[in-house]
């Protein structure tokens, strides 16, 4: 009979691989804070920015990227609306849907603070995988 535990090198990696997480998303934690936003509004921001194919996202497009609720992510959407870093318009192809597009200062936060966290991932390659690292190098 096969036992299914675990190997207590498999619970060393797996709590070494939360710890260094816990570490990057506290780092994200204080990086937005210290610009004025919280850690979702930068969630918001970076996945409207990169969103595959273009500059855009739909309200349910956020909502998967964030793992929220559709109603959660308009309030978030108006959050940010308030703050300048984004703007609603309507569906192109579908009226019903509403789009989340940046402004001029939304771009410029986002950019900002992904650079730090880049910066900041790029430095962790050594202490786990990150995927996509060699992709982030070759924005130096």
């Amino acid at each position: 009979m096969t036992s299914n535990a675990l190997s207590k090198k498999e619970f060393e990696t797996l709590s070494d691989f939360r710890y260094q997480l816990r570490r990057f998303l506290r780092f994200s934690e204080e990086a937005v804070h210290s610009h004025g936003l919280t850690h979702l509004q930068y969630l918001l921001i970076l996945h409207v920015k990169g969103y595959q194919g273009r500059e855009w996202a739909t309200i349910g497009e956020l909502a998967e990227k964030l793992q929220a609720h559709h109603h959660g992510v308009v309030s978030l959407v108006s959050r940010c609306e308030k703050l300048g870093l984004v703007y609603r318009q309507q569906g192109r192809t579908d009226k019903r849907e509403v789009e989340v597009h940046l402004t001029p200062e939304g771009n410029r936060m986002v950019e900002k603070l992904a650079r730090l966290h880049r910066d900041e991932l790029v430095g962790s390659t050594g202490r786990f995988r990150v995927p996509g690292a060699d992709e982030l190098r070759k924005g130096d």
